[in-house]
Parts: structure tokens; sequence; C-alpha cells
């Protein structure tokens, strides 16, 4: 009898030691607006509009929400390119339902430009955003191409764009790595953290 209640007071110990652990994963699955951590990134969410490749509204707002982290890395990327250059961010995606996935996938099934909801996107883990800069007139500067074309024009490695175009997709790029996203090779305005593993797909809906 007192080796049993020695092993249930150890089973209960050791829950009762990782039980911090559990409430961590737990938090991460919260999602934070963006805007309130700093109202001044620029947001144009095409998918809360009839402007975009579906030519349907897809969001029942303009809000962009993040993992904490990908959102705080994002703040500290906009602080740096006000400081240092002048420019700001502006945010055409974040946290995207798996549910809208579903829907993107059933009109572009080419996994270069959009994922397929078996295996998820980044931005259906909270910790992806399609942004571009924009200058203090909140203009946006010329990429090459518009979000979400879907040409070879729009990937990073792309060489026949002018200069300037050039300059500028290497500013977001180098403060965007800096920060500690990665950009996806087949869009330049596509951004996510590296550690995807931490977080699981989520279906939580817009409001």
């Amino acid at each position: 009898m007192k080796r049993i209640f020695s092993i249930i007071s150890i089973v209960f110990f050791t829950l009762f030691l990782f039980e911090p652990t559990f409430a961590q994963v737990a938090t991460q699955s919260d999602l934070v607006e963006l805007t309130k951590l700093d109202p001044s990134i620029v947001l144009d969410v095409k998918y809360a509009t009839t402007n975009n490749f579906t030519g349907k509204i897809l969001y029942p707002s303009g809000k962009v929400m993040l993992r904490e982290p990908a959102a705080r890395a994002l703040v500290k990327a906009n602080l740096e390119l006000k400081s240092e250059r002048g420019l700001k961010i502006k945010v055409f995606d974040g946290y995207r339902p798996l549910s809208v996935q579903k829907k993107m996938w059933e009109i572009i099934h080419d996994p270069k430009f959009v994922a397929d909801p078996a295996v998820g996107s980044n931005h259906n883990r909270g910790i992806a955003v399609d942004v571009t800069l924009v200058d203090n007139s909140n203009q946006e500067l010329d990429m090459g191409t518009p979000f979400d074309d879907f040409t070879e024009k729009a990937a990073v490695d792309y060489k026949q764009l002018t200069e300037e175009q050039k300059k500028n997709r290497s500013i977001l790029q180098e403060e965007m790595k800096k920060q500690g996203f990665m950009v996806l090779p087949s869009e330049w305005w596509h951004f996510e953290l590296k550690d995807k593993a931490k977080y699981p797909l989520l279906d939580v809906e817009l409001r």
C-alpha cells in the first residue's frame, strides 16, 4: 500500500511540476490585435474587401490579428523603419482562419502561392504577415508587383527589376529578417517566424 501511495504521489508531483509548461503552451494560442500595440502601422486588409484574387469578402473586418511574438517583432521592425528611414509598414494580411485557407485553395491549387489546407499555412498559425512599405504620406514604395501577384515577378530572386525596386525590396527584407522573420521565396511580401512547430493551426473566427 505504501508503494502504491508513493507512486501516486510521484505522479501528482510530476503533473504539478509541469503545470506551468502546459499553461505556457495554452497562452501561445492567443491572438493580439496588431494596431493595439502600434497604431502607426498601416492596414490594408484585402481579404476584408472584394479587392483580392478571389473577388469575395473573406474576412468580416479589417483588423489584423497575430500571435504575440509575431506582433511584437513586427512592431519593432516598424519602429526601426520609422526612426531610421522615415518609412512605415503596411499590412495586407495576418492571421487567417483555416476555413478561409480552404476557400483560397479551391481557387488557386498552387502551393507556391496558396498553402494546401491539409498542411496549413503559417498565416493559419498566426505567425505570418503580408506586408509592404509606405512613405510618410502612406504611399506604397514600388516593389515591382502589387500584393498577390501570382507570377514569377513576385519571386524574391526575380532579377528584372529597376534599381529602385530592388532597393525597396532589400530594405523590407533586411529589416524583417533582423526581427526574426524569414521571407517566402515566391512572394516578396510574405514573412513568417521560423519556429512554426511551436504554434498549432487555428480556425478561430475573425470578428
